[in-house]
């Protein structure tokens, strides 16, 4: 399951518009976890429900996040996510020599 987290937001001083969203998202599966970070950036012309910035929680603005993404972006951050882990499960590429010093 991804976990989605909100790092900062930047917002316009003047009336609390928020205009950058920083997100991360992980997976974590026993000892071995994933992240992600990225940005998601608004316009006032974008026709998000304005909330005061006081009155804002993660959870409102995380939906503000995975909507801007859509079904198939979120649905690529949780798959690219899930390979990274199976990455770490079973990598690819090992590095040594069959031999000991």
């Amino acid at each position: 399951m991804t976990n989605w987290k909100i790092s900062t937001l930047d917002r316009d001083t003047a009336d609390g518009f928020v205009n950058t969203v920083h997100w991360t998202a992980s997976q974590t599966d026993g000892e071995f976890t994933t992240s992600t970070y990225s940005t998601v950036s608004f316009t006032k012309e974008d026709g998000i429900n304005y909330v005061p910035y006081a009155d804002l929680t993660e959870a409102t603005v995380v939906e503000w996040v995975k909507a801007s993404l859509g079904e198939e972006g979120v649905a690529a951050v949780d798959l690219a996510l899930a390979n990274n882990i199976a990455a770490q499960k079973n990598p690819p590429v090992a590095t040594g020599t069959p031999w000991t010093a």
